[in-house]
This record gives C-alpha cells, sequence and structure tokens, in this order.
C-alpha cells in the first residue's frame, strides 16, 4: 500500500490495513452521482423553524451542508482548527486523561468507538 497524506497538520500520513476497505467493497466513481448544489443554510435569518427543517433535510438528503452568516469570526475559526490540531498531536496518554463518557464533564473527550477495547484506534498491536 503506498503512503499517501491524508490530512495536512496530523502526524498521520496512512492508514492502518484495518481501516482499509476491501477492493470490491469500496464504492465505484462510476456509480457515485455528482452534486452540483451543496446546501447552503442562512444562519442570519429570523426564521428558527425554518433554518432546523432546512438542516434537517440537507442531513436527510446530502449528509452535509455549508453554513452562512454564522457570525463565527475569521480569526475564531483559525484558532479553534490551531488547537484542535494541537489536541491532535497530543500523546494518547494525554488525550486519555481527558476521556470520558459522562455528559455532565465540562469538559471531555468522547467518541463512538470503545476507546479501552478497541486496538485499532490507537495502534495497539494485538
Amino acid at each position: 500500500m503506498d503512503t499517501k497524506v491524508i490530512a495536512t497538520g496530523v502526524r498521520y500520513t496512512s492508514l492502518l490495513d484495518s481501516y482499509v476497505r476491501p477492493e470490491a467493497d469500496r464504492p465505484k466513481l462510476s456509480e457515485v452521482q455528482d452534486c452540483d448544489d451543496v446546501p447552503i443554510i442562512e444562519l442570519g435569518s429570523e426564521d428558527r423553524t425554518s433554518i432546523v427543517q432546512q438542516i434537517g433535510m440537507a442531513c436527510l438528503l446530502y449528509v452535509f451542508f455549508q453554513v452562512i452568516n454564522h457570525r463565527v469570526s475569521m480569526e475564531a475559526a483559525e484558532r479553534m482548527q490551531e488547537v484542535a490540531h494541537e489536541f491532535s498531536r497530543l500523546p494518547v496518554e494525554e488525550k486519555m486523561k481527558l476521556y470520558s463518557n459522562d455528559p455532565a464533564k465540562t469538559i471531555r473527550l468522547s467518541t463512538s468507538f470503545k476507546v479501552k477495547k478497541d486496538p485499532t484506534r490507537f495502534n495497539v498491536k494485538k
């Protein structure tokens, strides 16, 4: 398998074999439909009911959407990305200090993975 950069600012540059689907199970580009219009959700609108409905439809039909007029400054967005990159570079032991399934905790790391049991997630060899 060729090594390929999958994101910038992240220390991992390849996928573990356990994350790679067999060729026969992969989607074929010839069967994928093009999408010319990504849904755009206007958060500046006063009609909250309409916004919620638009988000629901976008999630249902497209799985993703673009948000405009969200009032988050470019500086704040860039800083959030910096912090996320800093966190991604922390050692697993540091990240695990924040891991919790307790929704009452103000600061926590949570995931749908079974962190304590899934050896794939943190490169633990069986």
